[in-house]
């Protein structure tokens, strides 16, 4: 085993030979939007973005179902599983099977298996005093999804967030393999400062990220300040209250989608500093167009993380 529990990282990585490792990993969760096929499209990317954040390949997929039988159609389960095929194809890979229960509340994902060398996984820790951060992806997904379902989001929301979600990480850890990062984690529940935290405390440095530079899908500012946050959310504020150091000057809603829930989304990238604009233009040219430098990384303080 080259890569375990041991520092909260994105998949688990086990050497099958000298040039040969296998990246696991496995997510699901209960519907955020309204339409099963795209619900399955984003189900499956969010599962495929583990392997591209170690930087591994994903080669095969296994459904993971929990169904309401009787409650629903079951064509509602056939177009799920139709979109999570889709996005599995996109990706290179196969879905090889699954495996089915009778529960009451849906859910869907997926367990992904993918291909690595194991002189070049990447792994959320390694970052290195003087380094940049840079995210992917823009943020907000949680806080949409939730005023989705409250009828408060606006239709360009919701597109921007279906469309961020529904990415995949592939081009993005393409880019990244090809240059000589740190660390890298893709950001999903626990939030950019909660995936932050983990990066820091697990290379023992202190990152900085500035709420000015954060990447935002439209309209996730107003809906923050309309109250639209999810009980994610509010666990990870608890959980990171020692952690993590908020100056007092940051508005209120940039804290509420630094600690949102993001689903499906974008890798967070640790480069030496000299090389983060180069980084950022590869991305940017390969149509990763939000890419950017959202922090830093200091020597170790009183806490992991800041947000200023």
């Amino acid at each position: 085993m080259i890569v375990g529990t041991e520092t909260s990282d994105d998949a688990g990585v086990f050497r099958l030979r000298e040039d040969l490792a296998i990246v696991n990993t496995v997510d699901f969760f209960t519907p955020i939007v309204d339409d099963p096929y795209t619900f399955g499209q984003i189900a499956a990317t969010n599962a495929l973005s583990d392997v591209y954040a170690m930087g591994g390949e994903p080669r095969t997929a296994l459904n993971i179902v929990g169904f309401p039988k009787g409650k629903l159609d079951l064509e509602i389960l056939t177009e799920i599983i139709r979109g999570g095929s889709e996005r599995v194809r996109a990706a290179g890979a196969v879905v090889i099977g699954g495996h089915s229960i009778i529960d009451n509340e849906l859910k869907y994902g997926m367990a992904i298996t993918g291909v690595v060398h194991p002189d070049r996984v990447i792994r959320n820790v390694g970052v290195q005093p003087g380094d940049a951060l840079i995210l992917t992806k823009p943020l907000g997904t949680g806080i949409i999804t939730t005023a989705l379902k409250g009828k408060k989001a606006s239709a360009a929301s919701v597109r921007a967030a279906v469309a961020s979600m529904t990415a995949l990480n592939d081009i993005a850890s393409a880019v990244m393999r090809r240059a000589a990062v740190h660390a890298c984690s893709d950001v999903t529940g626990f939030g950019l400062l909660g995936h932050s935290f983990e990066m820091a405390s697990g290379s023992g440095v202190t990152i900085v990220l500035e709420s000015r530079a954060l990447p935002l899908l439209p309209g996730a500012r107003a809906l923050a300040r309309q109250g639209c946050l999810t009980g994610g959310a509010r666990r990870n504020r608890d959980y990171l209250s020692d952690k993590v150091g908020v100056k007092a000057s940051v508005r209120s809603d940039l804290v509420d989608i630094a600690f949102d829930p993001q689903t499906s989304g974008g890798l967070l990238i640790a480069v030496p500093t000299n090389r983060a604009d180069g980084l950022i233009d590869q991305l940017r040219s390969r149509g990763i167009v939000a890419a950017a430098q959202v922090g830093r990384a200091t020597r170790a303080e009183d806490v992991s993380v800041r947000l200023v």
